[in-house]
């Protein structure tokens, strides 16, 4: 076996040993969480979560120079200064990247829409694709968004000496509610939003007037001056920041999330990570597999009237666990029945309570559809219609990155499912849906 061959060889050996790692620390999760690892649903779980996860963070192994190296093209053209006619040598922006990333305090994905700027120097511009591919190696670690711009920002501005670059993100991060929050209040916002920013060279000082050209091309996309935070380093964005540490912390699951962090290269006593287990185990403990009584078919309406009425109530929030990732979707709900009043006899609140029953578990959303209008059903009679409408991370945090992307489901129960006329009316009821 030459060098090269016993190198690759190496390295496999390392890539198994981390994917067992990673595999091993799943399955005590799962476990942990009461959940058979043998059950058809998530018995490949460990071994889809292992992959999603050394995809996502594979830019610890990434390094710049690799991508920028020939990726240099002279342009004639170019001057000294910045804002010459025609453009050469003034500002060129690349707009509208979409990265995820996963927070470091959390483990949660995270979504990121990136703003490149630099103004060219040497006589030289830089391969536009090349901006996108060395913003995605520093998306794929743990990060904060702060630290991401700058990143992105300094290794530009060493790997192409431009005169300056600028960096603007848009992040967005999943909102953090507890099983037992949820059920009391139901106005948690779906997303959490922060504009980040950072600039070197030309773009240092932030009152600079370049900055206002750049801005004037971004303003149309949300993006002002006065929203972007400029060289502030702020990790309270996460909600998981708001959590205390478990009560009665489960010392095998948090080593296991321990491990999941060695595995990937992280150290886990950097002072970002040290509370990393404890707040993913927050998160995750929401949806341990539970036995309690739901108690909803105590309030069954047994009305002897002619249900004539179409009723309805929208947009009931969720949140869930993919069994198949171990990554959140949130998303609502949306509820229709017949009513011999035009009034819900059983309450939005019972409903809200439902729905955040069979939302707070390892689900899929075909699942949850159907406990939903099965469970809708005793309380309200055979006649039901539910859509569950939801933006998965799992879509976005993995090798497909379907940024933007929803998923319907729909369950019909008696008339829904026997009168198209009746179920049409109903589904053009429905408000419209936005997975950010």
């Amino acid at each position: 076996m030459n060098a090269l061959e016993s190198g690759h060889f190496n390295e496999e050996v390392e890539e198994n040993r981390v994917k067992l790692a990673i595999e091993d620390a799943v399955k005590v999760l799962l476990q942990g969480l009461g959940e058979d690892i043998n059950r058809e649903g998530i018995r490949k779980t460990p071994s889809r979560v292992a992959k999603a996860l050394r995809e996502a963070t594979k830019g610890y192994k990434q390094h710049v120079n690799d991508v920028v190296h020939g990726a240099l093209f002279p342009e004639a053209g170019l001057g000294g200064g910045c804002g010459q006619a025609g453009g050469a040598g003034g500002l060129v922006i690349v707009r509208d990247l979409d990265l995820f990333s996963y927070c470091e305090s959390c483990l949660l994905p995270f979504q990121v829409r990136c703003q490149v700027g630099y103004v060219p120097s040497g006589q030289r511009v830089v391969g536009l694709s090349k901006l996108s591919r060395v913003a995605d190696i520093f998306a794929k670690r743990l990060q904060a968004p702060q630290r991401l711009a700058d990143e992105i920002c300094t290794a530009l501005q060493h790997g192409i000496k431009p005169t300056g670059v600028a960096v603007v993100l848009q992040c967005l991060h999943i909102h953090f509610p507890n099983s037992e929050s949820a059920f009391l209040d139901t106005s948690h916002q779906s997303w959490v939003k922060m504009l980040v920013s950072s600039g070197s060279g030309v773009f240092k000082d932030e009152k600079a007037d370049i900055w206002t050209d750049l801005l004037s091309l971004l303003n149309f996309r949300g993006i002002s001056k006065e929203n972007t935070n400029p060289g502030v380093f702020d990790q309270s964005w996460c909600p998981s920041q708001c959590c205390n540490k478990l009560e009665q912390s489960n010392s095998a699951m948090t080593n296991a999330v321990v491990s999941i962090l060695k595995s990937l290269g992280e150290d886990p006593s950097r002072k970002e990570l040290v509370g990393t287990p404890y707040r993913f185990l927050k998160w995750l403990m929401n949806f341990r597999n539970s036995n309690m009584e739901n108690g909803f078919l105590q309030s069954r309406i047994n009305s002897p009237s002619p249900k004539d009425f179409i009723c309805s109530e929208l947009n009931l929030p969720f949140w869930s666990q993919c069994e198949h990732h171990l990554l959140p979707f949130q998303g609502v709900v949306h509820i229709g029945y017949f009513s011999s009043n035009g009034l819900n006899s059983v309450g939005r609140s019972k409903l809200q309570s439902i729905v955040h029953f069979y939302g707070f578990k390892l689900q899929v959303q075909e699942r949850l559809t159907r406990q939903i209008a099965e469970t809708t059903s005793s309380l309200l009679g055979e006649d039901i219609i539910v859509v569950v409408e939801a933006s998965h991370t799992c879509m976005i945090s993995r090798g497909i990155e379907k940024f933007g992307s929803s998923t319907a489901t729909i369950a019909v129960l008696g008339r829904f499912s026997t009168d198209p006329a009746t179920r049409a009316k109903f589904l053009k009821s429905l408000p419209s849906f936005s997975s950010a």
